[in-house]
């Protein structure tokens, strides 16, 4: 076994992060179980759930995230979350307020650019496979700064100081895929190229998820486990899903 394979087998043994609308808010009572239980939601009803509660968001509903004392102290001890999300950084995307969700309820993986490297595939396995999440959601967002500077070092041959290059690197192939696949026929915008790499960004990820390592391929193979991209808009709000 190699010191990475083992160094992983010792993280997860001892890590301590520790239908219609209506049809989605009444699966709700099978995520809230006692603490310590994984969800019974299947994936398909997660990302209804998730549906629905950007749909709220969009139209500023009410919304019945569960939180305060009595939530806080259920889950102090343990977590049972339904879905992982791998998001930006971006201070304008926050990932409970777009679904609706309270505490608990989301495995949350963030970095610039919602790349996945070593550490970040190792919370998202640690998700799975200890904690039973269902659903694992990678979502880019409008004007990411992080695929912004990919396309300038691609576009402009940029050069960024730090280890923002070293950030930037991964997207880079995003940006290249999403160049070659817009129209030849006519010339294209900056935004364009832009809202195209930050899709094709997450597609990568995805991808990269879906041909991962045994930990999640069997869980996908056996239909426990789904990857689905997004988009955020941060004009609007909305959150559009694709490679489902």
């Amino acid at each position: 076994m190699s010191e990475y394979q083992d160094g992983k087998r010792q993280f997860l043994r001892h890590v301590c992060c520790g239908g219609a609308a209506l049809g989605a808010t009444m699966l709700l009572g099978n995520a809230y179980a006692a603490a310590g239980n994984k969800t019974t939601l299947t994936p398909q009803q997660v990302l209804a759930v998730l549906k629905e509660g950007n749909a709220k968001y969009l139209t500023e509903s009410p919304v019945q995230a569960v939180e305060g004392k009595k939530r806080r102290l259920e889950i102090a001890r343990n977590q049972s979350p339904m879905a992982v999300l791998v998001s930006c950084s971006d201070s304008r995307v926050p990932p409970e307020l777009l679904f609706g969700r309270g505490l608990g309820e989301l495995f949350i993986v963030r970095n610039a650019g919602n790349t996945v490297d070593t550490v970040a595939e190792g919370s998202i396995e640690y998700a799975v496979a200890q904690l039973g999440v269902p659903l694992i959601v990678v979502m880019g967002h409008e004007r990411c700064g992080a695929v912004d500077a990919a396309v300038s070092v691609v576009e402009q041959n940029a050069s960024f100081p730090g280890s923002i290059g070293n950030m930037i690197e991964p997207i880079i192939p995003a940006v290249l895929a999403a160049r070659a696949g817009l129209p030849k026929t006519a010339p294209y915008t900056r935004d364009t190229l832009l809202d195209a790499s930050v899709r094709a960004n997450v597609s990568r990820v995805v991808e990269r998820l879906r041909k991962g390592e045994a930990m999640l391929l069997e869980p996908l193979r056996s239909k426990r486990l789904m990857i689905v991209g997004a988009r955020h808009d941060l004009d609007d709000g909305k959150v559009d899903f694709f490679d489902v």
